[in-house]
This record gives C-alpha cells, structure tokens and sequence, in this order.
C-alpha cells in the first residue's frame, strides 16, 4: 500500500512529519510512504542511511495556519497538502495524511479529493481517550459547524463502520451527545435526530451526556461540528488543567515531591492514556478516499500512529464499506 503524507503541514513540520515517516517505514516494510514538500528541507532530514520505503515529491508552495481555507487550496496549486490530494484522487496513493490546517484539509478534501457519492457532508472523526481504554470515535468535532438531522444519522453509520473496521468492535454502541438521556431531551436537531438513529443498522444506545464520554458511554458518539468541538476542547482544557494543578501541588514541598517520585509510574500512565498522540489522528470519513487529520502539534510518534491507523483501515476496506452502505441506503 501507499500513503502519501502531507510534509510541511503541521506546527513542527517537516522534522516531525519526516522522523514519523522514517519510523513507520522501519516498522512497516510493505508500505510505501510519499512525503510531499520542500526537498530541500526534506532530504537533510532523511540523510544518507533513509528507508528504502520513503520518497519524496517536491511542492514549492505552503498553507499555513492563518491562511483561508478555500482561498488558499484555490490559489497554492503547488501547496503540499494540495499536491497530496490530487495524488490520493488520481489513485498514486491509498491515503493521504496531514497535521496541517483543517479547514484547508476539508476543502482539500471537498474540491480536490471528491466526497462519497451520498454523503452531504464528510465529519471530522478523533478518538477521545476513555478510562476503560476502549476510546470512543466522536464525528463531528469540527468539521461542519452547521447540520441537519441527516447528516448526524450518516455519521452515525459512518462511525459504526469504522470502530468495526478499524477497531474490531462488532457491535459498536452509539450514542448521541445531549443534555438528557430521556429521548424527548435537547434541541430541534437531537430530537429530530433521536428517531432517525433509531431506524438504521447500528446499535444505537440513545442519548448520552457530556459528562459520560470519558467514562466510555458509548463507542461512537454522534453530535454537529459546534458542540462537539466545544466539548473536545473543554475535555483537552481540563486534562491540562488537572496535570497542571497536581505538577504544582507535587512541587510544592520536600514531602510531596517525594510523594511524586513515588507516584511518577502511575502518573505518566495516567498522562500517556489521555494523550492524543497515541491515537494518530482522526479521519475525515465520508470522502471518496482515504484521508487522516493529524494533530496540529503531532510529533514524529503521532505521525506514526496515523500512519498505523491508516495501514489498519486501508486493509479492511473502510471506504468501501462505508460507501457500500452509503449507496445501498440511496438507492
């Protein structure tokens, strides 16, 4: 298989995305791996001793963070990303992957790669970190602001066929975000979303609180890009803010710093688990090909595990799957 990856997306781009790709093909000699970007910043990186499985194409241009999604995919024909997407839509790769800006990854996604015939609007698919360990896939944290009742319903397919392509789970349990668990509860969207939820394929479990997605109330969690991306980072807020309030408390004196030395095992366990470098990245399902948004600030071992994440989905067909299903619900 072939993953193209997107080389100067990303806030420690190319080192990072370049030590991911040189640690992934070292693991897995039977993909090949395309950076797309700058040679002459790349090839340094790779040095003389670079993977047999690695290489490189050459893109002049660079979307950046501040630049305007759709203005920028339109105009920077040479960006990496850009280059990246018509390589995956022309079938030179199996998946494309990306730490770079996200609303440029959607449109790259939308104007260049193609959406999945059936499907309105692709969704933006991280795993959230559950203390069971099992995770939980949430779509849309971001992706599209705005939806409607349908739209939730294909996420919901969408992220049942993934946790059982992906992850192996044969029942996925999905749930919709809400603020009740009682079915008349929430908004016009949740309440008119409840019932279609309740007629597809999936085992769908109702209505799930905010305050019961770390303790893993259900495999995949569906809800529109504004609240869930409010709840993302309100989840991420807080994490931080509890390893910030512990490393103070556990300076604070000869006795607790002693006490810290003790307990460091657990706590670095504690972290790794709520850490979304272990993940990958999340993949923007619902597009005609494979595509995986990496972590703005991924370092060289995210890179990697979205590198693993793509290999894992490729070969269980996810795209196919979901768009079988997708067009047999059309027709």
């Amino acid at each position: 298989m072939k993953i193209v990856i997107d080389a100067m997306g990303g806030d420690h781009a190319p080192e990072a995305t370049v030590q991911g790709a040189v640690l992934a093909a070292k693991e897995w000699n039977d993909t090949e791996i395309v950076l797309v970007g700058d040679e002459a910043k790349i090839n340094p990186l790779l040095g003389a001793d670079r993977p047999s499985g690695i290489t490189v194409i050459h893109a002049s241009e660079v979307i950046g963070s501040d630049d305007e999604p759709v203005k920028a995919v339109r105009r920077k024909k040479d960006a990496s990303m850009v280059v990246a997407g018509r390589m995956l839509r022309e079938g030179q790769a199996d998946a494309m992957i990306s730490a770079g800006n996200t609303g440029a990854l959607m449109t790259t996604g939308l104007l260049v790669v193609g959406r999945m015939e059936g499907i309105e609007r692709p969704a933006l698919a991280p795993m959230i970190p559950t203390i069971d360990d099992r995770g939980m896939l949430a779509l849309d944290l971001g992706a599209n602001m705005d939806a409607k009742p349908e739209h939730l319903a294909q996420y919901a397919l969408m992220g049942s066929l993934y946790r059982q392509k992906v992850h192996g789970i044969d029942q996925p349990r999905v749930g919709l975000l809400n603020v009740g668990t009682e079915e008349g509860k929430g908004n016009e969207l949740t309440k008119h979303t409840f019932p279609l939820l309740k007629e597809l394929p999936i085992h769908f479990v109702g209505n799930v609180e905010s305050r019961e997605v770390l303790m893993g109330g259900c495999d995949v969690l569906v809800c529109d890009g504004f609240a869930g991306n409010i709840m993302l980072k309100t989840l991420e807020g807080t994490a931080a803010g509890i390893f910030s309030l512990l490393k103070e408390q556990f300076s604070s004196s000869l006795k607790s710093k002693l006490a810290a030395a003790m307990l460091m095992p657990e706590l670095r366990a504690l972290k790794g688990k709520l850490d979304y470098k272990e993940h990958g990245g999340a993949p923007l399902l619902g597009l005609s090909r494979l595509v995986v948004k990496s972590h703005g600030s991924a370092d060289a071992n995210a890179i990697k595990n979205a590198v693993r994440q793509a290999r894992l989905a490729i070969s269980n067909q996810l795209v196919e799957s979901i768009s079988k299903e997708i067009s047999g619900r059309v027709e």
